[in-house]
């Protein structure tokens, strides 16, 4: 799901229970910042502010927020380690990684230890809480002006390339629109196929690839072959 689904989509469901946020990054004006506008948001609880990885972590087993906003670039354990510990201790919880630069290839590296997603620190204050509801959802959120530039430019094949023998011929073009960031709608029409159709071929395609989400889906898009990885300019 794009930044633009997630707004269009979840930013004004009501009847949801408290969004219970966890804020780590290693600039205090950044965290004030971040939690000024959460506090100011109706449907969320900012439950902790720490200034590193290994921090985040233990806050998370401490506090068991309902999403941790990430930063990448943080001393002692930096975010991509932190959101690796995290997506494997606390499966439950969900990390939102945030990135001062767009092309920043540890945002990937973050994806594929399990972050539920990706935003640049510069999104409005509108996009943050939809996306924090959309990744609390249990979707992923990828900012749509990072996606083919920062995956297209740092995924790179790997040893063992990821395997899409099992998927169906539907089930691999599926793929294939996923990572030309084309949301279920999108992929629907392009197809000729209703959206519930598109809906069970991605939950089938996730279970094959062994995949949580959109943002893992597309890294394996890539990682597989099916689409080409290109260098930035």
């Amino acid at each position: 799901m794009t930044l633009s689904d997630a707004a269009r989509g979840d930013a004004d469901e009501g009847g949801r229970g408290v969004i219970r946020v966890l804020i780590a990054d290693d600039q205090p004006l950044v965290r004030k910042g971040l939690a000024l506008i959460l506090r100011h948001a109706p449907g969320f609880e900012v439950i902790g502010e720490v200034g590193d990885g290994r921090e985040a972590v233990a806050a998370a087993h401490r506090l068991a927020p309902d999403v941790v906003l990430m930063d990448i670039q943080m001393p002692v354990l930096d975010g991509v380690g932190a959101t690796e510990r995290i997506a494997a201790e606390l499966p439950g919880c969900r990390v939102l990684v945030l990135s001062t630069f767009d092309m920043d290839e540890y945002v990937v590296r973050a994806l594929k230890a399990g972050a539920s997603g990706f935003l640049p620190k510069d999104v409005s204050p509108e996009e943050l809480t939809a996306a924090l509801h959309t990744v609390s959802g249990g979707e992923a959120v990828v900012a749509p002006r990072l996606l083919t530039r920062l995956i297209g430019s740092f995924v790179r094949m790997p040893s063992v390339p990821v395997d899409l023998s099992e998927l169906t011929p539907r089930e691999v073009e599926v793929l294939r629109l996923i990572a030309s960031g084309l949301d279920n709608g999108e992929i629907a029409a392009e197809m000729g196929i209703g959206v519930q159709t598109v809906k069970n071929h991605i939950t089938s395609v996730f279970a094959k690839l062994g995949v949580r989400d959109r943002a893992q889906a597309v890294i394996a898009a890539y990682e597989s072959g099916l689409v080409r990885t290109r260098r930035a300019d």
